[in-house]
């Protein structure tokens, strides 16, 4: 893709959404920390459903260690895989209590030591807590990456180091939102969006979803309708 291609699709998105963010729901770095962490293999939805019931009771990592991984359990169900998550939680909040004084670390190293984190949580970290312009490459990001041609790669850190190298620096802080927003509501998985597509013209996909034609007014059902009381209308006579 033709650098020029690359930050006229950018500059798109931000037209479209000049402050994006997460859905996650959080409001401190520890509750955003959670919140990814129990994102894999679910839905940010499944995720807030579960935070809003646990994060009134506990939301720091001394008040998850006091309630223990079985404690946790019930209040995660929603997100799937709960027992595994439930011990990386509580494990999480431990070694952030024994490591780093209860806070969220700012460096790779020691975020991606911690239980349940790996390289995608750690630069949403990175990103959205410290300001780093970090790329996570998830489902979504992977999929309108090698879509449009901005990033092609057969991994996700393929995906990941090219963006990073080839995004523009003005839009690299946003990037990662921008285009896992466009992922999960524009380019789907199974039939992307695009006639309504803002970067339509833009983008290399050679499979573009095409634009449907107009139906005559009334529908299948009153065109039937129509048809057969046109083939019982008796012939006029001579």
């Amino acid at each position: 893709m033709h650098p020029a291609t690359r930050t006229a699709i950018y500059r798109r998105l931000r037209a479209a959404n000049p402050a994006p963010t997460t859905e996650l729901e959080h409001h401190t770095p520890f509750e955003l920390l959670v919140a990814v962490m129990l994102s894999a293999h679910t839905t940010d939805k499944s995720v807030n459903t579960a935070t809003r019931t646990l994060f009134p009771v506990a939301n720091t990592p001394a008040a998850i260690v006091a309630l223990g991984v079985e404690a946790v359990k019930p209040f995660i169900k929603p997100v799937g895989l709960y027992n595994t998550k439930a011990k990386n939680l509580v494990g999480l909040a431990e070694a952030l209590i024994t490591r780093h004084g209860g806070q969220v670390p700012g460096d790779r190293t020691s975020l991606e030591a911690l239980p349940g984190v790996g390289r995608k949580t750690a630069n949403i970290i990175l990103n959205m807590v410290f300001g780093e312009p970090e790329i996570a490459v998830d489902t979504h990001i992977f999929r309108v990456a090698n879509r449009t041609g901005l990033a092609p790669g057969k991994t996700p850190r393929e995906v990941e180091d090219a963006l990073v190298a080839n995004t523009p620096p003005e839009f690299r802080k946003d990037a990662h939102h921008w285009l896992i927003l466009h992922g999960r509501y524009v380019c789907t998985a199974r039939k992307p969006a695009c006639p309504t597509c803002i970067i339509r013209d833009l983008c290399e996909y050679r499979h573009k979803t095409p634009v449907k034609r107009a139906r005559p007014k009334g529908g299948r059902l009153a065109r039937a309708i129509g048809a057969r009381a046109g083939a019982r209308r008796p012939a006029r006579r001579a």
